[in-house]
């Protein structure tokens, strides 16, 4: 019998793998649903994982160990790599200048002449380091993508994908082999085209339609303009505001646009996870993901009145994320700034006028379900892009406060409370805002039960 398709392949039995995975990422229950799911699923639809060349430069044998995990547990990704640095290094190399275009690399025969040696040498660096951990995979450089020219006279030869076809990609996961798929394609006189991986990996997610599409990268996620991983953007309310800005351009920009085009075409629950190798369990078999999660979203509002007829539904949300009573009066609205709230109403922020003018976030709570969904950070990003100066306020035990200090500019301590600030550079407004946060009074009644949630 063929290792691959032997139940007992590995040394270790499936129950020990389970068991590895439950335990990496500690919450069982969700990495169970999440493993039933998976395995109930057509083998080809598991997922589309997007690997870009920095992952195989720095972390290839890490990729390696946790490609066979999943590999062990029976699922299937089809993987499509990049060679960026690499050809960049090959290219200098060579003495050929590189000359890039709208985010892409501009191909003439004699790049070309770099580029096919290359990357047929990556695909066999990422087959072999899986085989190195028993895991069956086989290479496939070319006869997926048939193309024509994107636009000969400007970008050279590369190729703009016409059909996928998809027979290849079909018997090798059939055999129990993972697809390691190459970005080369041909056109109908054979002439070999040079494709972006991002635009390869589109053209494949469009025809297989996966349950998870996964870029990784060795940045994490998308970072903004002080390097910090954006976990969520919401096309809807989130991608003309990031194209807007200075620091987003040349790839990323390119990344953006590639990702917004390929959920266009995707049910509206679909979503494109950015990270790193290191969080792919976590982002696989957890609600709360990690990197950077791009979904077409729900509707983000923002109303400068909270209408009655939402007041029992918020606290409902706000009391079962905090574990307590809402006090009375909390929702009079006199110093309201401002009410941003996700449709559904899964995720909510609640912005007061504070000291000075300045605009202080009093609650900000999320479902765990929206939190999966990407909800929250949905919020959160309309918030901060609304008020780029802000403070706020937590309590020390709160689950959330390492994400907090990854948000705020400033931070101080209390026994109680731990009070943050974003945008602010003046030290006496600063400390203006820290009396407050220390200051104000309490908006509940004594600790009551409630159901599990996360909140500021």
């Amino acid at each position: 019998m063929n290792e691959t398709t032997n139940p007992d392949r590995t040394s270790r039995s499936l129950r020990k793998v389970v068991s590895q995975v439950l335990n990496q990422l500690g919450t069982s229950k969700e990495a169970r649903y999440y493993l039933n799911q998976f395995s109930a699923a057509d083998s080809m639809r598991f997922a589309v994982i997007k690997i870009g060349g920095a992952v195989l430069d720095e972390q290839l044998d890490l990729l390696a160990e946790a490609l066979a995990l999943l590999h062990d547990l029976g699922l299937m990704p089809i993987l499509v790599h990049g060679a960026g640095p690499q050809l960049d290094r090959a290219l200098v190399d060579a003495d050929i200048e590189t000359v890039k275009r709208d985010g892409l690399r501009v191909t003439t025969p004699e790049v070309m002449e770099v580029v096919r040696p290359m990357v047929y040498r990556i695909n066999r660096r990422l087959v072999h380091a899986l085989q190195k951990q028993g895991v069956m995979a086989q290479g496939i450089q070319h006869g997926v993508f048939q193309c024509e020219f994107l636009d000969e006279s400007r970008y050279g030869l590369v190729g703009e994908v016409q059909k996928v076809d998809l027979e290849a990609l079909r018997d090798v996961v059939q055999s129990g082999a993972l697809p390691v798929v190459a970005c080369l394609g041909e056109n109908a006189s054979g002439q070999v085209m040079n494709i972006n991986a991002d635009f390869a990996a589109r053209e494949i997610v469009w025809q297989v339609r996966p349950h998870k599409i996964i870029f990784l990268t060795a940045n994490g996620g998308l970072l903004d303009a002080v390097g910090r991983v954006i976990t969520a953007i919401s096309l809807r309310n989130d991608l003309e505001y990031l194209r807007s800005q200075d620091w987003v351009h040349s790839g990323m920009l390119l990344k953006l646009d590639q990702i917004a085009q390929m959920l266009s075409k995707l049910p509206e629950t679909a979503s494109v996870s950015i990270t790193s190798v290191d969080n792919l369990a976590t982002e696989l078999f957890t609600h709360r993901g990690a990197g950077t999660l791009v979904r077409q979203g729900e509707q983000v509002l923002v109303e400068d009145k909270i209408d009655a007829s939402l007041i029992p539904e918020l606290t409902d949300l706000l009391e079962n994320s905090f574990h307590r009573k809402m006090g009375s009066g909390f929702f009079d609205q006199d110093d309201l700034e401002c009410l941003i709230r996700s449709e559904s109403n899964g995720a909510i922020a609640i912005v007061r006028k504070g000291v000075n003018g300045l605009p202080y976030l009093d609650k900000f709570a999320v479902t765990p379900k929206a939190q999966g969904a990407g909800l929250g950070s949905s919020v959160w990003q309309t918030l901060i892009h609304r008020y780029p100066k802000l403070y706020w306020r937590s309590r020390t035990g709160n689950t959330l406060t390492r994400w907090y200090y990854e948000q705020a500019d400033t931070h101080f301590s209390s026994e109680q409370w731990i009070a943050f600030s974003r945008g602010l550079t003046d030290m006496n407004e600063i400390e203006a805002c820290r009396d407050d946060c220390f200051d104000r009074p309490e908006s509940w009644l004594p600790r009551g039960s409630g159901r599990s949630g996360k909140s500021l």
